[in-house]
């Protein structure tokens, strides 16, 4: 009975704050507010769009790669390493890579005929 009323009190608040609700961005950018965004907003924003941080994802590593792409052949200027760390740190933990990103491979019989398959590779 006690579970019941409980259930009742908190259906509404569920409704109201659901599970896993997106983190706060900012307006301009579109970044996560959160430890090291302004960093980010500063650096990254200074020579593009800050959509084009927030549309990719990878691990610390892959972020660190495209900042020494970016320094060899986009002009990004050396960043102290305090800074750099800042912006690892910020973009490995809220543009990490992303499970399930990707919908599964359909099964075979879901696919259309190939065309261009020989009658010798059925």
């Amino acid at each position: 009975m006690l579970t019941q009323r409980i259930r009742r009190l908190l259906l509404p608040l569920a409704l109201i704050v659901p599970l896993g609700a997106a983190a706060e961005t900012d307006p301009d950018s579109g970044l996560v507010i959160a430890e090291g965004w302004e960093t980010v907003k500063s650096t990254c924003t200074a020579c593009h769009s800050g959509a084009l941080v927030t549309q990719n994802a990878g691990t610390r590593n892959r972020w660190e790669y495209l900042i020494r792409w970016m320094q060899d052949t986009q002009g990004l200027w050396p960043l102290p390493p305090q800074t750099e760390n800042t912006i690892l740190d910020y973009l490995a933990e809220h543009y990490g890579p992303k499970e399930g990103a990707r919908r599964p491979p359909l099964p075979p019989d879901m696919l259309p005929k190939n065309p261009y398959k020989k009658a010798a590779d059925s």
